[in-house]
């Protein structure tokens, strides 16, 4: 399997499809990786279509080096920025749950990479807004005494949620500052979505500010947007994005 050290020391694991411009980019979710059923189906997608395409690991992720535990976002966003090296010319994102607040980071820090961006239940601030935000008196006391705290999980293991995670996440907040998309956006959102609300693509609808920006909530499609018709609404999301592009 390919991989490279990031500027940063860290090994990142990565598949690259060679084909034709805009190159589309995938980035995965919280604790995902580049495995699951939507990057793999973007590939084939890509492959069909004679684009490029680029799947990776985020550190502490899939089979990228380091630990989960020990990552954060900041951390993760520097991946990213890392693999997009390995494109060239501008790029669409397609950003996952936590790889839609990378995305739109990206999008901040390097938008001439960016030539437009789909996300798929975009989780912005999540760590602020969710995890922070949910935590009870108690719960914050153990945080601070512990340094962590293990929340029950839908997809394996519990998620062991750090400071680090919390205090350093502050420093990349997208929603409390402006954001500006100058491209082709399409956010796509589920209505029985349990771990990112609607609340959430519609704060992100309204917030951010950009030429071309649609919001399409799809009925009874949950978190992991993995049925055959939402792989489909991607897939035609990314080609709409393309020609607009």
């Amino acid at each position: 399997m390919p991989d490279f050290t990031s500027p940063q020391g860290r090994r990142i694991a990565y598949d690259l499809t060679p084909g034709e411009g805009p190159g589309v980019v995938f980035l995965g979710g919280f604790r995902s990786d580049k495995e699951g059923t939507k990057a793999v189906f973007l590939e084939d997608w890509a492959k069909r279509n004679g684009r490029a395409f680029l799947r990776f690991d985020y550190s502490g992720h899939g089979s990228s080096g380091g630990r989960f535990e020990e990552g954060a976002i900041g951390d993760w966003a520097e991946d990213a920025a890392a693999a997009l090296s390995l494109t060239t010319g501008p790029q669409i994102l397609v950003g996952s749950s936590m790889g839609g607040w990378i995305s739109l980071l990206l999008a901040r820090a390097v938008p001439e990479k960016v030539a437009g961006l789909v996300s798929i239940a975009a989780a912005p601030d999540f760590t602020e807004d969710g995890f922070w935000a949910d935590m009870t008196g108690d719960m914050r006391n153990r945080f601070e005494a512990e340094g962590y705290l293990d929340y029950p999980s839908n997809y394996g293991d519990p998620l062991r949620i750090t400071r680090r995670l919390i205090e350093e996440g502050r420093g990349h907040l997208v929603l409390r500052t402006p954001l500006t998309l100058p491209f082709p956006v399409r956010f796509l959102q589920g209505t029985a979505d349990e771990d990112v609300s609607i609340t959430t693509a519609l704060r992100l609808m309204e917030h951010a500010d950009g030429p071309d920006m649609r919001l399409t909530l799809v009925d009874g499609a949950d978190h992991r947007f993995s049925t055959p018709d939402c792989l489909d609404l991607i897939a035609a999301s990314v080609a709409e994005v393309s020609a607009r592009a």
